[in-house]
């Protein structure tokens, strides 16, 4: 178990984030985060988790996305949003962290490697963003949102940049009623596969967890930073 010595609310370039860090952080994790996440705890829930169970020091920033779909969907589907602006700006939040984030994070706790994570769409994002940056190490995406029309495709012609990945779902979430999101057990378990192919079987895992999508979505992602962490060295 490691000790929380630092919770901090600052502004990083012009967005408001959370940061937290243990005494000797060898890691450095990143994650948008939305309103809902704040508002029941979902933070201050996810890194007591991840102080219990990390194997490493870090230090995590939760950075907040206000228009959760517009910030992070990286094509527009309508079955996410009817909103044309969605699906226009993932590109500039993923600019913000390579080019205001990571480098504020590196100046404060040095130039340690990154791992990009996060929940539902933040776990699409990170999946999407590990495809389109070298910037990290590995990808937690916990119940990830990639029923999304076009992604097994882009998957499969976009090999991930970085090293390391773990995926996770609910046991029920393809159970749903609506047809499109029932998909998710196809598409995760598809994504798993290419990720096998793309950085091999033993950089990659898929974990099964009980319920649905809405549910323990603070612990969920604190499991996949953590396996992450522990197995970091394998992403050089």
């Amino acid at each position: 178990m490691t000790t929380i010595i630092q919770n901090e609310n600052v502004n990083i370039g012009s967005i408001h984030c959370n940061v937290f860090a243990t005494e000797r952080p060898e890691v450095l994790l990143i994650q948008p985060s939305a309103r809902h996440e704040t508002k029941n705890d979902g933070i201050n829930r996810e890194v007591k988790v991840l102080a219990t169970t990390a194997t490493k020091g870090f230090a995590i920033v939760f950075f907040d996305t206000v228009e959760w779909a517009k910030a992070l969907m990286p094509w527009q589907d309508e079955a996410v949003s009817r909103d044309e602006e969605v699906g226009r700006y993932a590109s500039n939040t993923l600019e913000y962290i390579i080019e205001s984030l990571i480098p504020w994070l590196h100046e404060r706790f040095g130039k340690l490697p990154c791992i990009i994570g996060g929940y539902s769409l933040g776990g699409l994002f990170a999946l999407w963003t590990a495809r389109q940056s070298a910037a990290f190490c590995a990808v937690a995406a916990a119940s990830p949102s990639l029923w999304i029309k076009g992604w097994t495709d882009y998957a499969d012609n976009n090999s991930l940049n970085a090293r390391l990945a773990y995926v996770s779902l609910g046991d029920r979430e393809e159970h749903c009623r609506n047809q499109r999101m029932a998909r998710i057990g196809d598409c995760v378990r598809h994504e798993h596969l290419t990720l096998a192919n793309q950085i091999g079987s033993s950089a990659t895992t898929l974990e099964w967890n009980s319920g649905g999508h809405f549910g323990n979505e603070a612990e969920r992602t604190a499991k996949a930073f953590a396996w992450c962490i522990e197995n970091i060295n394998k992403a050089g």
